[in-house]
């Protein structure tokens, strides 16, 4: 991949990594701390929320060392997308075990873990390259 392709491509996940995290951070906050917003969330699980909530923060972080290049963005987006699995693997502890969830959860838990495990493959080989 030559130099200009790949500084479009990080720039875009960038983008995406920053918005997505800001958009994590809003939508989480809403949940937390509004009785409004944990009245609109039905099931919710709040280790679940908890952990989506400060990873948006990681996200942002992830996003902006993305795009200046820094070298600690790597680890970083490794370690969302391992700790997105963790968790998401946890939910489905806790859906077998018979607690209450939303399908919602379901979709952004396999939209977060696809997300973050695409880009740090695509990083790995990126780095291979």
């Amino acid at each position: 991949m030559n130099k200009s392709k790949r500084h479009l491509w990080i720039s875009i996940v960038s983008i995406v990594a920053i918005l997505f995290g800001l958009m994590t951070i809003k939508e989480g906050g809403t949940v937390l701390f509004t009785e409004a917003g944990k009245q609109g969330a039905g099931n919710y699980v709040p280790f679940v929320l908890w952990f989506n909530f400060i990873a948006g923060f990681a996200y942002v972080v992830a996003g902006i060392a993305l795009y200046t290049l820094k070298k600690f963005a790597r680890p970083l987006v490794f370690v969302i997308a391992a700790s997105t699995s963790i968790v998401f693997i946890l939910f489905g502890v806790h859906i077998l075990s018979g607690g209450a969830y939303e399908m919602r959860t379901v979709a952004a838990m396999t939209i977060r873990s696809t997300l973050w495990i695409l880009i740090a493959i695509t990083l790995l080989r990126s780095r291979n390259n």
